[in-house]
């Protein structure tokens, strides 16, 4: 077994979201790796209200139990893989906000992103890729995105095309690697 641990983050809450059987795809092609554990955490198991720490995230003097338990559930892991949908050209709310929760936690590991929507949700990435950087969170190059009208069946069922499987594989090895040797730094 791995001593590298990746969260699979599920970045929308939303009643009847498709984000559900995305984060399950990209559960089931990383359960067959070897390179790290990797585990589900959903958002909607840790409902936090609006960003409420009166002190910056930065300075880790958390006081909210809510923000406690999240804090300490994210500062398990070495890595993370964000699936975020991605709505009015962006990151939802509920990703953008549990982000925004957290300071140190994130700080030296490595992201990738999968996103799904109708343009693939690659602005949602992008808007991703620039908070990341600010929260010393490296991310990686290749990204997975899923168009809710080609993989997705009637736009409700996921049925993703093949050439995402291969993507999937360099997703994956890039972000072992690169939470590998974040890790060093982090020692």
């Amino acid at each position: 077994m791995s001593d590298l641990k990746i969260a699979v983050i599920l970045g929308s809450t939303r009643p009847g979201r498709k984000g559900k059987p995305v984060a399950d795809w990209v559960m089931d092609r990383a359960r067959a790796r070897t390179g790290a554990e990797y585990e589900l955490v959903d958002l909607a198991d840790y409902p936090l209200p609006h960003l409420d720490e009166a002190i910056p995230p930065a300075m880790g003097r958390y006081q909210g139990e809510h923000t406690k338990a999240w804090a300490a559930k994210i500062a398990e892991f070495d890595g993370y893989v964000f699936v975020t949908p991605e709505y009015n050209h962006s990151t939802s709310g509920v990703l953008k906000n549990a982000i925004d929760y957290l300071y140190g936690e994130w700080n030296n590991k490595a992201a990738a992103f999968v996103s799904y929507g109708s343009l693939g949700g690659a602005r949602a990435i992008e808007h991703l890729r620039g908070v990341a950087s600010e929260l010393q969170l490296a991310h990686v190059r290749q990204q997975l995105s899923f168009s809710v009208y080609t993989d997705f069946e009637n736009f409700t069922a996921f049925t993703p095309g093949e050439q995402h499987e291969a993507a999937a594989t360099t997703l994956f090895d890039q972000l072992e690697s690169w939470t590998r040797a974040l890790k060093t730094v982090r020692v």
